[in-house]
């Protein structure tokens, strides 16, 4: 068996930019992936402006401290340049143009008023509560990189540069299928012995989140020939196809075959738990991911190993997803042979709980979780020890 860092390897080495991309105003480009640099058309800001309501004033017109200025001018936000007198202050405002012979704001704080004087109470340094110009974004610098993916602040970025419109990467084309004869969908007759199929939305929720176009190809029956059929009509149009079930070792499990007659098997079973039965490889020339039937294993490998995957496709580079170190407040004995990942929830004193049973056909403790902790193999688990905490706000958000 693979490792997971293997298998991420292999996958990502095979993942090829998608072509094509899509102009967007920029307020619809949340959640999108950016194909071209955002390049500044502006300096921001575009003037030296002031950080505080105060008083606009020129250090050297200031002898001991308290000082006392005429207030010459009234400056706010939004304003045309401006001449400040000598000898004298400007009532400024937070975002006003610095008047043009000023070189410090002193806080509204550290001044009295006195009819139409000012009273300086601290002096100032020179440069003060400025924000200069372009000290944020320069112009003609890049404000944002292609293969960001971009959220609201991204695009806050975006808009402050004066650009309007985004180039983002098309979204992908994702066909669906899910595999096996107990699978029956909600509202119809259930027989005996058929479960209702949670990874056909667990998987689309997943995928849709992502901004993936899914092309749900339902249920794929137990046979070779029905699955064949389905990943070659998978193959027609699709960026990638995802298939869930059917890649173990049973006499039932016909995608691994199915996938060797149509294309080409790359790599099968990552020493991981859950999710060891994946298949990676490509039918015809689209990339095809076979993930576990098993609830838990399925969510499982598909953040870790789909999620990295897509991204990679969608031009983002850093597609690992960031641990933390937190408090583990229970205790596991060193029984896992394969690298696990447990379901854990953050409890009010910081620490971690862990869900009571690690069964891969569990699903409430997806639910119940607000992440997975990374084992290592044969490691235990002491109550108090620092464990590497992968929150789902990280593995299941938007690009």
């Amino acid at each position: 068996m693979l490792t997971i860092e293997q298998a991420q390897e292999r996958m990502l080495a095979a993942a090829q930019p998608l072509a094509g991309t899509e102009e967007l105003p920029t307020q619809a480009g949340g959640g999108r992936v950016l194909a071209r640099p955002v390049v500044a058309l502006v300096d921001v800001p575009p003037l030296d402006n002031s950080q505080m309501d105060g008083y606009a004033v020129r250090c050297g017109d200031l002898g001991q401290i308290p000082a006392t200025l005429p207030v010459r001018l009234r400056i706010a936000a939004g304003q045309g340049p401006s001449q400040l007198p000598a000898a004298a202050a400007a009532r400024i405002f937070t975002g006003a143009p610095i008047p043009e012979g000023s070189d410090a704001v002193v806080m509204q704080e550290a001044t009295r008023a006195e009819g139409e004087n000012v009273v300086i109470l601290e002096a100032p340094k020179p440069g003060q509560w400025i924000r200069r110009v372009g000290s944020d974004i320069a112009r003609g610098a890049v404000a944002l990189p292609a293969g960001a993916a971009l959220r609201a602040q991204h695009l806050g970025i975006a808009a402050s540069v004066g650009v309007a419109h985004l180039a983002v990467v098309r979204r992908p084309r994702v066909a669906l299928l899910c595999t096996g004869d107990e699978l029956a969908m909600p509202g119809e007759a259930r027989a005996p012995g058929r479960i209702y199929n949670s990874n056909r939305f667990v998987l689309t929720g997943l995928l849709e989140t992502l901004g993936c176009y899914v092309r749900d190809m339902g249920i794929v029956p137990d046979r070779l020939e029905a699955t064949r059929k389905a990943l070659e009509d998978a193959a027609g149009d699709a960026d990638l196809i995802l298939s869930s079930g059917g890649v173990s070792v049973g006499e039932e499990d016909h995608v691994k075959a199915a996938l060797a007659a149509l294309g080409e098997l790359q790599l099968w079973q990552i020493a991981m738990k859950p999710g060891r039965p994946l298949a990676f490889g490509r039918v015809r020339e689209v990339p095809f991911i076979g993930l576990p039937g098993n609830p838990v294993s399925a969510f499982v490998t598909f953040v870790l190993l789909v999620r990295p995957f897509l991204l990679r496709r969608l031009g983002v580079r850093d597609v690992a997803p960031k641990a933390v170190p937190l408090r583990a407040d229970f205790e596991r004995a060193a029984d896992n042979a394969r690298r696990e990942f447990l379901r854990v929830r953050l409890n009010d004193s910081g620490g971690l709980d862990l869900f009571p049973s690690q069964n891969s056909s569990l699903l409430s403790s997806v639910t119940w979780a607000d992440g997975l902790v990374d084992l290592p193999p044969a490691t235990p688990v002491k109550r108090g020890q620092s464990v590497r905490f992968l929150s789902f706000s990280e593995l299941t958000g938007p690009a």
